[in-house]
C-alpha cells in the first residue's frame, strides 16, 4: 500500500482513504489503486480539494463509472451521508484504450457504459467482509478487468509511460529540454506522446509536480520559508511560486499553511 498523500491538498479532511498498489499483471497499465470511503453524520459535509496528477482516472463507484480526465486546477467534491469509490490513476499507455483524445476530457469526468466492471467491483465493496478484505477483493477485482480489457502497454505506450513518470517524479527535471534529454527523444516527440497518452503538456506536468511538492513542504516543514520552498523547488522567486500557487488552487502559500 503506497501511503503517500502527495496531491491531496487538505489530508486530514479526508474521512478514509487508501492507496494501494496494482498486481504486476496491470502495473504497466495503472500507476495504483485509490479508495475513498466516507460515513458522516446527517448535515455534515467534507469538502475534498486534490492537485490531481497529470493523468485520467477510471473510477467505480456506487451508482456510475466514470472517466475522469486531466485537470488543469485543483479539484474539488463534497462528501455527504455514506459512500465510496474505487478509482484506477492509469498510466499513459492505459489511455487510449477509453478516449481518443485526453485533451477533450480536460477537468471533465465522462459517465462510461461499463456494467460489468461495476457490478465485480461493487459486490465486493458492498459485502460484509472486514475493510482490508473487502478493499483487496475490490481492487484485485477492477485489476482482473483491466488486464482482460486494456491491451498490453509495448512500445511506444512503455515510451509515454516512461515519459510521465520523469516528469512527474524527478526534480531534477525543470524543462522540456531536461526531460527530453533524460529520454533520448526529440522535445516535439515528447510533446507528441503528452498529447495523445496524457492530453497536458509537459510543460503543465512539471508545473504540476512542483505545486504537490510545494504544498507537501509548505505542510510538513512550517519551519521552511517560503523563499526557501521557492528556491529548493526551482522557482525563480517567492513571487513566482505564489503565482503558480493562486492559479491552481485559489489561495496563496501563505493562506493555504494558515489554513493546514
Amino acid at each position: 500500500m503506497d501511503a503517500s498523500d502527495r496531491g491531496i491538498v487538505f489530508p486530514g479532511r479526508l474521512p478514509t482513504f487508501h492507496r494501494i498498489r496494482p498486481p504486476d499483471s496491470v502495473a504497466d497499465l495503472v500507476v495504483w489503486f485509490w479508495i475513498p470511503e466516507w460515513d458522516l453524520p446527517p448535515g455534515e459535509i467534507a469538502r475534498q480539494q486534490v492537485i490531481s496528477f497529470p493523468a485520467s482516472n477510471l473510477v467505480v463507484e456506487a451508482d456510475v463509472v466514470g472517466l475522469a480526465g486531466p485537470t488543469t486546477t485543483s479539484s474539488f467534491r463534497n462528501l455527504s451521508g455514506r459512500g465510496w469509490a474505487v478509482g484506477a490513476l492509469l498510466r499513459p499507455a492505459a489511455v487510449p484504450a477509453f478516449t481518443e483524445d485526453p485533451a477533450r476530457l480536460r477537468d471533465d469526468y465522462l459517465r462510461m457504459d461499463l456494467p460489468a466492471l461495476h457490478e465485480v467491483v461493487a459486490t465486493e465493496m458492498n459485502s460484509g467482509a472486514v475493510p482490508e478484505l473487502r478493499r483487496a477483493e475490490a481492487v484485485a477485482r477492477f485489476a482482473e478487468w483491466v488486464s482482460e480489457h486494456v491491451p498490453a502497454a509495448e512500445g511506444e505506450g512503455l515510451l509515454a509511460n516512461a515519459a510521465v513518470e520523469l516528469l512527474t517524479s524527478d526534480s531534477s527535471v525543470c524543462t522540456l529540454g531536461d526531460a527530453a534529454a533524460a529520454l533520448h527523444v526529440a522535445p516535439r516527440t515528447l510533446q507528441r506522446l503528452a498529447t495523445r497518452y496524457v492530453g497536458l503538456s509537459p510543460t503543465a506536468m512539471i508545473r504540476r509536480r512542483r505545486l504537490q511538492e510545494a504544498a507537501e513542504r509548505l505542510r510538513d516543514e512550517p519551519e521552511l520559508s517560503l523563499a526557501e520552498v521557492a528556491v529548493e523547488l526551482g522557482y525563480s522567486d517567492h513571487a513566482h511560486l505564489t503565482r503558480d500557487f493562486r492559479a491552481v488552487l485559489g489561495l496563496s502559500p501563505s493562506e493555504y499553511r494558515r489554513q493546514h
